[in-house]
């Protein structure tokens, strides 16, 4: 038997509100993903400051444990996104899945140097039975990834007031160059990034250059190099200035 007009249009009313209610569901779960990203990035940041391979190491690993964080909501998501649903509702999923990727390529880079690959972003989205919480969009890979570029230029600056931070900041300036210079694939929102990212390694690019320059104006030991620097970019972060526009080296 047909329904009714009216039961028709109460079953209308039924589905939207199950719509509304999962995509309410799916934006708090995405901020709390973002959020819990964010404090995994500040969190290597502070853990990485002796710039040494134990520590960058050390830093990653702890990142990667709170991560576990984000796996846990996915893992309450995935009964949400069945289907095609991941695909209806990947607008409101894509901002913590980008911060997530920004997060975890920023460990995969301290632990081994590298770019963060698809398929390892894929990989460690699966629970504990292997089977993916969602398909990661190729899209949202790309922009997660040039987010790294700011963390990179943090990372770079701030090293250059621990010893050895010199040599990291080339080491940096040389693999955001190799990476992500002609990083220009054809990605909705991605040229925005772009932008930044060439922003961030103009920046990274100034202060190794000055950092070179300065260096062979004076004959001295390297660790008394690392010294002055370490002394001069202290002062300069007393001073309030928060910002990587123009650090003063010397």
């Amino acid at each position: 038997m047909p329904l009714s007009v009216h039961d028709t249009f109460q079953q209308f009313r039924n589905e939207l509100d199950e719509h509304h209610d999962r995509r309410e569901r799916l934006i708090k779960a995405s901020r709390d993903i973002t959020n819990i990203s964010k404090k995994t990035i500040f969190l290597v940041h502070r853990l990485v400051m002796a710039h040494d391979s134990s520590a960058r190491k050390n830093a990653a690993k702890d990142g990667f444990k709170n991560l576990t964080q984000v796996h846990a909501i996915y893992a309450e998501m995935k009964k949400e996104l069945v289907g095609d649903q991941f695909w209806r509702y990947q607008r409101q999923m894509s901002p913590g899945v980008q911060e997530y990727i920004e997060a975890f390529s920023f460990c995969v880079f301290l632990q081994d140097g590298s770019l963060v690959s698809y398929d390892q972003i894929q990989a460690s989205l699966c629970g504990a039975d292997g089977e993916l919480f969602f398909p990661l969009a190729i899209s949202d890979y790309l922009l997660g990834i040039s987010d790294l570029t700011g963390e990179l230029l943090r990372f770079a600056i701030a090293g250059f007031s621990h010893p050895g931070g010199r040599a990291k900041a080339l080491e940096t300036c040389h693999f955001v160059r190799n990476y992500f210079e002609r990083f220009t694939p054809h990605v909705w929102e991605l040229h925005k990034k772009q932008a930044i990212t060439a922003e961030s390694l103009t920046k990274i690019e100034d202060a190794a250059y000055a950092a070179v320059v300065r260096t062979s104006e004076f004959n001295l030991p390297p660790e008394m190099l690392d010294d002055i620097v370490r002394r001069v970019v202290s002062s300069y972060n007393l001073k309030g200035r928060e910002d990587f526009d123009q650090p003063p080296l010397f």
